[in-house]
């Protein structure tokens, strides 16, 4: 894909690549004979101008919004399915967000660290990347959610499945508010390496990971390390040395890992997050002057953002049309929003 990616820049795209002969095809780029043979079928396939529909909520190597961090990967994802926000996948691309990340069976000192450090996170506009597991990562989730922020999972699962299941409102919340992510599609099956491999993705997109507690082998170590080869920052909370849930976090900071002692710490060498946005700051003053709930306006915001039809704006926020309408000249008022073809609307 990277070379695919870097041929089409520099001709007249994928149609010209889609064209080329064998020849050119494997003195461009070396392929083997399997992978060229696999090819020319598929090709025959599929005819000279080939029509692919791809869903809205796929993002593919190709698209400007692909996370940049990914193709630093040695095993990068052939594509991602997404729901949420999808503006929030251009801060992921430049990677502008921070990873909060832990054991599944934490102490009660780890719980408190997760929900402190990702309230504050949030309060400082930055985007909190978890892998919505049990413990630390669901600990975190919930204080973003709580506070106001904009909460990020990266799924073991395909999007319609819920891993652990009572975790389902809380997934559907970070749709809500934020954004899903996931290289499994809806038909590949769910392994014990789906969870560990999700890793890799959730570090590329940060732009800091914070270990708050974790045991020896812990798939938090694994994110760790790949941050480190990556050069992306390490932050950890110093544990209990007494308790086996932070044996793996205690040994991070032996190896040279950050301390975090304190959250604003963290805030200082960051600096203000990317979600501090005049359309938050705004929305806030329309609400306060209007009315309009906040977590309504929310809700409708990421409907805008995901190209959402004004039916489908209906159905989805369950109430009447006259009622969407009100609230979408509201924003359109405030120039928040603007209308487009289709009965669709643009965030501005």
């Amino acid at each position: 894909m990277r070379q695919l990616c870097a041929a089409a820049e520099a001709s007249q795209g994928f149609q010209e690549l889609w064209e080329w002969s064998l020849s050119k095809l494997r003195q461009e780029f070396g392929w083997p004979a399997s992978v060229l043979s696999a090819l020319e079928r598929y090709r025959a396939s599929r005819g000279l101008q080939p029509c692919l529909d791809v869903p809205v909520d796929v993002l593919l190597p190709c698209d400007t919004e692909w996370p940049a961090g990914f193709d630093r990967l040695e095993r990068p994802p052939l594509s991602i399915q997404w729901r949420g926000s999808r503006s929030l996948l251009s801060l992921l691309s430049s990677q502008q967000a921070v990873a909060v990340v832990g054991t599944r069976r934490p102490s009660n000192h780890g719980l408190r660290m997760a929900d402190h450090l990702s309230r504050i996170l949030a309060e400082a506009h930055w985007p909190v990347v978890s892998g919505l597991a049990e413990g630390i990562d669901a600990a975190a989730h919930r204080a973003c959610l709580q506070a106001g922020g904009t909460p990020v999972a990266v799924l073991g699962t395909p999007l319609h499945r819920v891993y652990p299941p009572e975790h389902r409102s809380l997934q559907q919340e970070v749709a809500q508010a934020g954004l899903l992510m996931t290289e499994l599609r809806d038909t590949e099956r769910v392994t014990r390496s789906s969870f560990a491999l999700r890793n890799r993705l959730l570090v590329a997109v940060t732009k800091a990971v914070v270990v708050v507690e974790c045991p020896e082998n812990s798939g938090a170590l694994r994110s760790a390390a790949m941050a480190r080869s990556l050069g992306i920052p390490v932050w950890v909370v110093p544990g209990d040395a007494l308790r086996a849930s932070a044996h793996g976090s205690n040994a991070l900071l032996e190896s040279g890992a950050l301390p975090l002692t304190n959250a604003q710490a963290l805030i200082d060498q960051l600096g203000a997050g990317p979600c501090m946005s005049f359309v938050r700051e705004s929305t806030t003053t329309i609400l306060k002057s209007q009315n309009s709930p906040p977590c309504l306006q929310r809700r409708l915001m990421n409907l805008v953002d995901n190209d959402s039809t004004f039916d489908e704006m209906v159905q989805a926020l369950e109430s009447t049309p006259e009622f969407v309408a009100t609230e979408l000249l509201k924003l359109e008022l405030a120039g928040l929003v603007t209308p487009q073809p289709g009965l669709r609307w643009r965030s501005l």
